[in-house]
């Protein structure tokens, strides 16, 4: 059995050649084994190693993989009918997917949700959605936003490489602003000094009569796991109301109990107007939604939305079993749980590696910034790449995230015991002192199997 993953003669390395061959260069993998097996926090590679998974397949596992009461909803499901189409022969997995949302979105006004295949699918449907009920052209979206990798949706994207790098002309009439970044922001206040650079875009940019909506993250995903100050998500609410600007909030990474509330704008306190909901609702099934509220709904014509496999009756019943153990395994819960178990540990490592810059996160989604420079916070990209890459030699497997590539992001399970959290930590802390250290570097990774 081969020493490290991905190694010469292995079978990860026979099927990466396979792959190297029949799949375009464009479709890259940032790991360098390929999975055969995974079952709640943990993964298998082709080779029999065996991983914590602190990825999650970006945030689509939050159940756990391989969940029994997934696996046997997809295949109760499958053994009656995968396909019809539910714009040409509707099935009540759609309609319950759509009602357990619906009553979920936080705010008192009544909601609707219409199912999609991807995030960025969902996303581009908000901004029809927001185009058709407000009669406006415009969209702002953020800087270090992520969306999706469509038309609009990377339009709304705020970072270039890898996802915007040549890819223009881009859809017209998509404005943006800074998000706020405490620990990078050039003033104290950060939220104010965001609303005042969106007035003025208002005054220099665009005429916010012509503005259908904003599109925030509650918290930066692929951005770096940036959260804003608590004041943040009201002070946009109370612009777009006095503005008449639908407030799109984008939950594809944030939600599903990942922050410690089934989602992440209920930690404000405010309520969105239309809300786009993926990756984990599913357990990694194609689904996503759209929900907001009715009312808005109501302003689009029959036949404007739709696709082809849009609320697959497979990807329903997987996500009816999900929203069911988020509520009896009390999930939400248990992320809020996790994050503290995080903050404490990483914050204890900030304290002996300097090179972590800053120690942040909301939840379960928690993160670490690399600086080369505490002082300067010169971003180290290329260090964060290290500690990845040793990581999984050691037999974790994490993510990096951030416009300068320079930070560590945890999307594990939230099933995850949580002993084994410590267990992948206590790795992270001991690679992490070997990423500067002079000399060659031995990786100490446990016996490969069960």
């Amino acid at each position: 059995m081969p020493d490290h993953p991905g190694s010469v003669g292995s079978r990860s390395a026979d099927l990466a050649a396979r792959k190297q061959r029949a799949v375009p260069d464009a479709i890259a993998n940032m790991m360098p084994v390929f999975a055969t097996r995974a079952e709640g926090a943990f993964l298998w590679d082709a080779d029999g190693h065996r991983y914590i998974d602190l990825a999650g397949g970006v945030g689509c596992m939050n159940v756990g993989h391989s969940h029994p009461r997934v696996v046997a909803a997809i295949t109760e499901q499958a053994s009656r009918f995968t396909h019809t189409d539910f714009t040409i022969v509707p099935y009540e997995g759609y309609v319950a997917v759509a009602e357990r949302l619906a009553a979920l979105t936080p705010g008192p006004s009544p909601k609707q949700a219409a199912l999609f295949n991807s995030g960025a699918e969902a996303v581009e449907n908000a901004a029809k959605v927001a185009r058709l009920a407000t009669g406006r052209p415009a969209l702002i979206a953020f800087e270090g936003g992520f969306h999706g990798r469509t038309q609009m949706a990377l339009t709304l994207t705020g970072r270039v490489n890898p996802y915007k790098k040549g890819m223009a002309p881009f859809a017209p009439e998509v404005y943006r602003a800074p998000y706020p970044y405490p620990y990078r922001s050039p003033v104290t206040e950060a939220t104010g000094y965001v609303m005042d650079r969106l007035e003025e875009m208002f005054a220099t940019h665009v005429d916010p009569g012509q503005v259908a909506g904003i599109i925030v993250e509650p918290v930066l995903g692929e951005g770096g796991f940036v959260v804003p100050p608590p004041d943040f998500l009201p002070a946009l609410r109370d612009l777009c109301d006095r503005r008449g600007i639908l407030l799109i909030v984008d939950e594809v990474q944030t939600g599903m109990g990942r922050t410690g509330k089934m989602f992440a704008v209920e930690h404000a306190g405010i309520e969105p107007d239309l809300m786009v909901v993926g990756k984990s609702i599913a357990a990694g099934l194609p689904l996503s939604a759209l929900v907001g509220r009715r009312e808005i709904f109501a302003e689009v014509p029959p036949q404007a939305l739709g696709g082809t496999y849009v609320g697959n009756p497979v990807a329903c019943a997987a996500a009816l079993a999900v929203l069911d153990i988020m509520a009896s395994e009390r999930l939400p819960e248990r992320a809020a749980r996790l994050g503290a178990l995080l903050r404490q540990r990483l914050t204890a490592m900030a304290r002996e590696h300097p090179l972590i810059g800053e120690v942040r996160g909301l939840g379960a989604m928690m993160g670490f910034e690399l600086v080369t420079d505490p002082r300067t916070k010169a971003p180290a990209a290329a260090e964060t790449a290290e500690v990845v890459s040793r990581a999984l030699a050691e037999g974790v497997i994490v993510l990096t995230a951030g416009v300068r590539r320079n930070v560590i992001r945890f999307l594990m399970p939230l099933t995850i015991p949580e002993e084994t959290l410590e267990d992948a930590l206590t790795i992270l802390d001991r690679v992490l002192g070997t990423v500067r250290a002079d000399g060659p570097y031995t990786p100490v990774r446990p016996t490969p199997g069960e």
